[in-house]
């Protein structure tokens, strides 16, 4: 065989091995791929509207690693990482020959190890499938793996499995984990002190933790100080300032607000990392703080709930089922926001501006606070004495309860709760019972969610907004009519602003009222600005009662301390829309200087209030009539002063069709002659006039 032959032969050799080799990797890489999947095991987590931490859960394993991308951390600290740690990150393939011939020299000519050769790629590699020793085979399994990771994902994605996996002692790992609990902050601005600890620590993170081994963490962060590549990346001198900072010396809690939303979100998707809320961690914050100082005054047992919300959109941004979730004293795990109890005296304020939608009061309409049965119910003020007469504002102000119920019978109990439902809340009855009188006085369930959803209405000019914290309800406008007009919206902000703080407290420009069920139970405050809605409820989870328990003397001072502690810029009440203006009782119209009702619920008419008297058509007027263009009778217009509405009007004897409250009416005649008109008011006081019709 000639030269030529044989050396055809030798290179085709070569080139089949070749090929067979890099068939036989291929395929050993594909059977053995690394394991990326469970790489991407990683914390859960609960951001608030502006996407900063509320709370995280472990994982599994019970590690805190959250997951963590380069853009979420400090530039310098991933420019000084690479220059510790893998110089030629950037370049190699998962493997740097050049660390591995300088380690290997290193090793020969010193006898020992010197300096590594591990690339932030193998590094990666060790993370995520944990070897069981340092011998030879782990280490070529090393080498081989960060092959396969490079060729599977980028260097930024490589970089961010990095900072997400890097141990840092204990149960933490990764950057941002450390960051926030030896720094209480996030890693995307880092000192220099602060991101040189963090860079040495995962080289030997036990032996390095700060709160454990403080002498070893600051000669580790040291030597990353001195490292001449770091020097280039850090600038002159900063080497020297950031030694001269301490170490932290223990290590902080991962931030844990909002715990029952928290749990909510894991529950309802549980395989979801990041559950984005509208909770503000500020305001959660400084919520979560009164709660708890508010709470160790109260005693044991005795739980608390906050929600906070924006009236405008509906986004919940506080909100708290109890003062401490892990309190098996006071039942910490319940959220008593969604839990239904007696609301007491706090659903008042509906009632009332049901009275004023229908003009049936103003605010110095004088009513009375006297014992009174109806039908065989007799409500009774919380301090069981009674104020005589009074104006429509003090009974409201001093949440008298039986001007409320006056005015209750009045506009309907049926009523009232179908003006809840335009809010979206349906409060809970007693089995099989329709709506009563004492509704008006906390006779019903309602949850706190929803009564703040209620008064959201009332600050947000009468129209009603759907309150939702993003995991178990999304915020947003509700599409129906009012829950009350814009005037009596404004009537009833305009009272509850002028009650008093309680002891203590400042006048913050709070619109508020205060609830205290029977028998001592629940204690409720609710209280609006422009913007902002606050409602706190405080009682047992267990139901049962607190002696003293108020919701002026209890939930009131923690309602006025949760608005000062929350942040939130004041916003002032809503102007007066056009229409509603405060009258002096003596300028006010006849009808509505007094509102009483007798015992058998009638609107009863008093010395003050004048006689019903129809003044037109006024008695023996000849009227003409006229005609519309389809040659019927135009309507006549009826017109009368004093009585007490609701009036019934009579045609020859013939009833109207329907009573009305308003002074002016419209009849339409059925022919020419004369026609007797009558009008009967509430007292049962009659007035007629008789009339010619051509």
């Amino acid at each position: 065989m000639s030269l030529w032959t044989k050396t055809c032969a030798a290179m085709l050799g070569s080139a089949l091995l070749c090929v067979a080799i890099m068939f036989g990797l291929e395929a050993a890489d594909r059977a053995y791929p690394p394991p990326l999947e469970r790489a991407r095991t990683v914390s859960a987590e609960v951001l608030d509207a502006d996407g900063q931490l509320l709370r995280a859960f472990a994982t599994p394993e019970g590690r805190w690693r959250l997951q963590t991308t380069a853009k979420d951390v400090d530039p310098q600290f991933v420019r000084m990482l690479i220059a510790y740690e893998d110089q030629r990150f950037w370049e190699h393939k998962g493997v740097d020959p050049w660390a591995l011939m300088r380690a290997a020299w290193q090793f020969a000519t010193h006898g020992r190890i010197v300096s590594g050769a591990s690339t932030l790629s193998m590094q990666v590699a060790r993370l995520i499938e944990p070897r069981e020793g340092r011998s030879f085979a782990a280490k070529i399994r090393q080498l081989a793996r960060a092959v396969q990771i490079e060729r599977r994902l980028s260097k930024a994605e490589i970089l961010d499995l990095y900072l997400t996996h890097a141990p840092y002692g204990g149960n933490l790992e990764g950057i941002r984990a450390a960051s926030l609990a030896y720094f209480g902050k996030e890693p995307k601005r880092l000192t220099v002190s602060e991101a040189a600890l963090l860079v040495a620590l995962p080289q030997l993170p036990e032996k390095r933790r700060p709160d454990r081994h403080l002498k070893a963490a600051e000669t580790a962060r040291q030597r990353v100080l001195e490292r001449m590549a770091v020097s280039a990346v850090i600038g002159e001198g900063e080497a020297e300032r950031a030694a001269l900072v301490a170490v932290p010396a223990r290590r902080l809690q991962l931030p844990a607000f909002a715990a029952h939303v928290a749990e909510a979100a894991r529950r309802k998707e549980p395989k979801v990392i990041q559950h984005q809320t509208t909770l503000r961690r500020t305001i959660q914050k400084g919520l979560e703080t009164v709660a708890r100082e508010a709470a160790a005054r109260l005693g044991p047992k005795v739980s608390i709930a906050m929600v906070m919300a924006d009236a405008r959109t509906g986004e919940i941004v506080g909100e708290l089922g109890s003062a401490d979730y892990f309190d098996a004293s006071r039942s910490g795990w319940i959220d008593m926001t969604r839990i239904s109890r007696s609301p007491g005296s706090t659903l008042k304020p509906f009632i009332y501006g049901l009275a004023f939608e229908e003009g049936l009061v103003s605010q110095e309409t004088i009513i009375e606070d006297r014992p009174a049965d109806f039908f065989g119910y007799r409500p009774r003020n919380f301090d069981m004495t009674y104020q005589g007469d009074v104006s429509i504002r003090q009974a409201l102000q001093l949440s008298l309860n039986v001007p409320a119920v006056r005015l209750l019978d009045s506009v309907g109990p049926t009523r009232l709760m179908v003006r809840f439902r335009r809010a979206e809340v349906r409060p809970i009855l007693p089995p099989n019972e329709a709506p009563g009188l004492a509704i008006g006085l906390g006779g019903l369930g309602i949850n706190l969610k929803d009564l703040v959803q209620l008064y959201a209405a009332l600050a947000n000019r009468g129209k009603p907004v759907r309150l939702g914290d993003g995991i178990r309800e999304q915020p947003g406008p509700i599409e129906s009519e009012p829950l009350l007009d814009p005037v009596a919206t404004w009537q009833i902000s305009d009272i509850l602003s002028g009650v008093l703080p309680p002891a203590g407290a400042v006048q913050r420009g709070i619109a508020y009222k205060t609830g205290t069920s029977y028998g001592y139970r629940d204690a409720w405050s609710v209280g609006f600005d422009g913007r902002y809605v606050l409602g706190v409820w405080t009682g047992r989870p267990d139901n049962g009662a607190v002696p003293g328990l108020t919701g002026y003397g209890t939930a009131a001072p923690i309602l006025f301390e949760g608005f000062a502690k929350s942040g939130v810029a004041m916003t002032p009440l809503s102007q007066a829309p056009a229409g509603a203006v405060r009258i002096a009782q003596a300028q006010l119209p006849i009808s509505q200087r007094r509102f009483s009702l007798t015992s058998t619920g009638l609107v009863s008419a008093t010395v003050r209030e004048a006689a019903p008297q129809i003044v037109y058509p006024p008695e023996g007027a000849r009227v003409e009539l006229g005609v519309d263009t389809d040659g019927m009778s135009m309507p006549l217009v009826l017109k009368l002063q004093g009585g007490r509405a609701p009036f019934r009007w009579l045609a020859n004897g013939t009833p109207l069709p329907q009573t009305s409250r308003r002074r002016v009416n419209q009849w339409v005649p059925d022919g020419a002659g004369y026609s007797t008109l009558t009008v009967i008011d509430a007292a049962g006081r009659a007035a007629s006039v008789r009339v010619f019709l051509n």
